[in-house]
């Protein structure tokens, strides 16, 4: 067993391995590529006169500029909806500690007839399903405390 464990952990290994090996060949490739036109460009550039170098030089910048922007608007958009995630989550945060307070706020006669009745209830389950317990997830952080105690 310990050796087909290690014999699969070495073919997962070659398999990622194969896999960055190839995806870093299409990369050299798709490099060599890009190289090979900007040479082109580059010596079609050198054939032209001064002033069409200066409006090729320009519409090479204006393609890269937009290019980025493209890339830049795509990176918003994601950390807009990451902020909207974000955001929700911090309301549901935010409504537990508010619970979390008002259970803080009750008067303290209060809090120890509600912690008795959690005591009789858990009791009861604990018979009833054999160490199982039922609570709601608003008397959690006093289920805790009363554990604790």
């Amino acid at each position: 067993p310990f050796l087909r464990l290690l014999e699969a952990q070495l073919q997962d290994q070659r398999r990622e391995h194969e896999e960055e090996l190839e995806a870093l060949q299409n990369q050299v490739d798709a490099m060599k590529e890009e190289m090979e036109k900007q040479q082109q460009a580059f010596l079609q550039t050198l054939q032209l006169s001064p002033e069409a170098q200066v409006e090729f030089g320009l519409q090479q910048e204006i393609t890269r500029l937009t290019n980025e922007n493209l890339d830049l608007k795509e990176l918003l958009e994601k950390m807009v909806k990451n902020e909207k995630k974000l955001k929700k989550q911090l309301k549901i945060y935010m409504k537990k500690v508010q619970d979390f307070e008002a259970l803080q706020t009750i008067a303290p006669e209060e809090r120890r007839q509600q912690e008795r009745n959690m005591q009789v209830a858990v009791q009861r389950k604990e018979k009833d399903f054999q160490g199982m317990l039922e609570y709601y997830n608003e008397d959690e952080p006093l289920l805790i405390r009363n554990l604790i105690t």
